[in-house]
């Protein structure tokens, strides 16, 4: 299969390349050329751009795809209470395949804001696979070990099955577990034995809030990154969603790791976690990323609603209004979320990458008159200007449909009725 982009404004999102006017070719899922006029005619497919924007799709470095039966059924409560109050009862009753239909609603609303990849940290990850594989969607799947569910065992097995570029060339998997506080010192231990076997990664929830940073320095004398690296899970690299309570120390740790640090700006606001301090990683030369977390704590999987929240909080939080530059952000939406998947071949637009592309609409209002495209994006683009979604080349959303070879009615209906059925218990 090979397809024509024609007539469209490019955001590769290399380093120091500004937008210009050209094509791009894509074939087998791959971009094959990328410049001012292709000079070929044998095309399967060619989609007019009409002078809008091509760019990388967004990367959502930490999801919950399954939770979406929580979408505002759990809301205006703490972090704690919401856990153990609502969520952790509701998913006593989730079944596998409950997950396979409520992931799906999920990967919907991705496409329709521009998310071409997510990193997904779930129980029983072969749900998440089989729904991103039935519509194309491309997935890095996260262990998610707790002592209450899921072993080290679990997820050595599913790392060794799901990293198969032959069979899952979509999907691949990493090491995890939830958090510090839903954790053993044992799993911790067993967990980085794994991880030094297979010199795989680890990622977690980190630092969100100001009592795990105090119950854990309580428990163990140290912060929750300080025990991760005492432990020796930190070996490979990896990194932490949230950060939002972390010391000078921390920090440090993060550099000499290599870690990435992966904000999630509109659940840490909605749970009033608290604001991190996403200029001070950059600054300090560290990869930051942006994830939604899931629809029960943040509700809307909106990528333009996360990453202009995380530019101006830092504004607000720095009282500094050149603080939260744009371009920061959207690099963080795109290739820095790429790089803390381990997506390479997908972060920026280049020859040889996949053509995981989206269209971004510069005839709606919001982006007219035009003075600086890719700053506009972060802080008056919105879903609306989602025109296409492409993954590995192949559009699954375009002008408001979708094209995944199913009824989506059929998808909504019966996550309905398994939400209607947690809710029941």
């Amino acid at each position: 299969m090979k397809t024509l982009l024609r007539n469209a404004m490019i955001l590769t999102m290399k380093e120091n390349e500004d937008i210009f006017h050209g094509e791009i070719v894509i074939e087998d899922g791959k971009i094959t050329f990328i410049g001012d006029i292709a000079r070929d005619d044998n095309y399967d497919s060619i989609i007019e751009c009409d002078n809008n924007l091509i760019m990388p799709g967004f990367k959502n470095a930490h999801a919950h795809s399954a939770m979406s039966f929580a979408r505002s059924c759990s809301d205006d409560l703490s972090l704690s209470s919401w856990l153990n109050d609502c969520i952790f009862p509701m998913e006593a009753n989730i079944a596998p395949e409950d997950q396979y239909y409520l992931s799906k609603v999920s990967i919907l609303e991705y496409l329709t804001s521009g998310i071409t990849a997510c990193f997904d940290m779930y129980y029983n990850p072969m749900e998440m696979l089989r729904a991103s594989e039935d519509i194309g969607f491309r997935c890095v799947l996260l262990g998610t070990v707790t002592k209450y569910r899921e072993s080290v065992q679990e997820m050595v097995e599913a790392y060794k099955t799901i990293n198969n570029p032959v069979l899952h060339p979509l999907v691949t998997y990493r090491l995890g577990y939830h958090a510090e506080y839903t954790c053993t010192d044992e799993i911790l231990s067993e967990l980085a034995k794994a991880a030094n076997e297979l010199k795989t990664p680890i990622f977690t929830h980190l630092s969100e809030t100001e009592n795990e940073v105090r119950e854990c320095i309580d428990r163990h004398s140290c912060t929750p990154i300080e025990y991760m690296e005492r432990l020796g899970l930190l070996n490979y690299g990896g990194g932490g969603f949230h950060c939002v309570h972390v010391s000078d120390h921390d920090i440090e740790i993060f550099k000499k790791r290599g870690l990435h640090m992966v904000t999630c700006p509109g659940s840490n606001s909605k749970l009033a976690s608290g604001i991190a301090l996403v200029d001070r990683f950059i600054h300090e030369g560290i990869n930051v990323a942006i994830g939604t977390d899931g629809a029960g704590s943040n509700n809307g999987l909106d990528f333009f609603y996360e990453m202009r929240l995380a530019a101006v909080l830092q504004k607000l939080i720095n009282k500094d209004p050149s603080a939260g530059q744009a371009l920061d952000y959207l690099k963080a939406a795109t290739v820095g979320g790429a790089r803390a998947m381990g997506l390479d071949n997908c972060d920026v637009l280049d020859i040889g990458k996949c053509a995981d592309i989206i269209m971004i609409d510069l005839s709606r209002p919001n982006m007219q008159p035009i003075n600086n495209i890719s700053k506009n994006i972060v802080y008056s683009g919105s879903k609306d200007n989602i025109k296409m979604t492409m993954i590995n080349g192949r559009v699954l959303y375009k002008d408001g449909k979708f094209f995944i070879n199913e009824p989506i009615d059929a998808i909504y209906e019966k996550a309905q009725e398994i939400t209607d059925r947690l809710k029941s218990h």
